[in-house]
């Protein structure tokens, strides 16, 4: 069967790759779609939910009307769509998601890391540290509290990166594509190892179903990149597509809104609040990709 990530076939490649960016949004209000309860799907809103995701690995919901701390919201909405398999970090809540929220004491574990700061964070897809049979290929992201000012995401589908890399030099998607292309060192802790070393592609094919996924960051401490001419210059190619990249989406998520995709490549502005203004967004990381053939047919229209 044809396909559009193989490198030899470069007519499946370009009719995909036309069919892509004609359908890409130029904004993310084409992407949003308002929802009258997230954790009871209609069959109008899984379509347009899957419609927003075949143009760009994405889809925003929006229901603004409902209280937007209620976790139940963004977890009925992800089971419905088939993101069932919950990664359950040792940072996430008993639920198995993430609050992500600004914690000021710089000894606890949160504190640490920097999703949990008001600092920016560069381009990256979530999970990128995984083993590959713990790839994350689901991504959840639910808005309870906006910040003051700040905190916005841009957002790229992979497929576009992919894209735009692949026409720059197609050496360089067999450079990202290598088993060892990036390698993500152990990190330690008090009790010596907390995550071992983990190696892996940048871009990779599924073997089962020939969708495209990616684990990528563009952070320069704590990784290692293959030391060949072709991955060096990949590297740098693709670094260069993120900061000016046309097809980049931007989005501030405001109470009620939320971001169901197919890992795709994000980041976050840096942002203020206030004790008594705090962001708050909710994370579900998932073993499992978006799918829309779920929904009770009998769901009213």
């Amino acid at each position: 069967m044809a396909s559009p990530f193989d490198l030899a076939d470069d007519a499946a490649y370009r009719a995909w790759r036309d069919a892509k960016l004609a359908a890409y949004p130029k904004n993310v209000d084409e992407l949003i779609v308002p929802l009258a309860d997230p954790r009871a799907l209609t069959a109008n809103e899984t379509r347009a939910l899957a419609a927003a995701c075949a143009r760009a690995n994405m889809a925003f919901y929006s229901a603004p009307h409902l209280p937007a701390a209620d976790k139940s919201l963004p977890t009925l909405l992800a089971q419905q769509l088939g993101l069932n398999r919950l990664e359950g970090n040792y940072l996430a809540d008993e639920d198995g998601l993430s609050s992500i929220t600004p914690n000021d004491d710089e000894t606890s574990a949160r504190g640490e890391y920097i999703p949990y700061t008001h600092k920016p964070i560069n381009w990256h897809t979530d999970g990128y540290y995984n083993a590959l049979d713990r790839r994350i290929l689901g991504m959840t992201l639910h808005c309870a509290q906006d910040a003051e000012e700040g905190g916005e995401n841009a957002l790229l589908d992979h497929e576009i990166a992919y894209i735009q890399l692949r026409d720059t030099n197609p050496d360089y998607i067999a450079a990202l594509m290598q088993p060892d292309a990036m390698t993500i060192p152990a990190r330690m802790d008090e009790d010596n190892v907390a995550r071992a070393e983990q190696s892996g592609p940048v871009f990779a094919i599924d073997p089962a179903q020939g969708f495209l996924y990616m684990r990528y960051t563009a952070r320069t401490r704590s990784i290692v990149w293959k030391a060949d001419p072709a991955t060096q210059a990949a590297v740098t190619t693709l670094a260069g597509i993120l900061a000016d990249s046309e097809y980049r989406l931007t989005a501030r998520m405001t109470p009620g809104m939320g971001l169901i995709c197919n890992n795709v490549l994000h980041t976050r502005n840096g942002f203020s609040d206030s004790p008594g203004h705090r962001r708050l967004l909710y994370r579900g990381r998932y073993y499992d990709r978006l799918r829309f053939d779920l929904a009770n047919q009998t769901r009213p229209a």
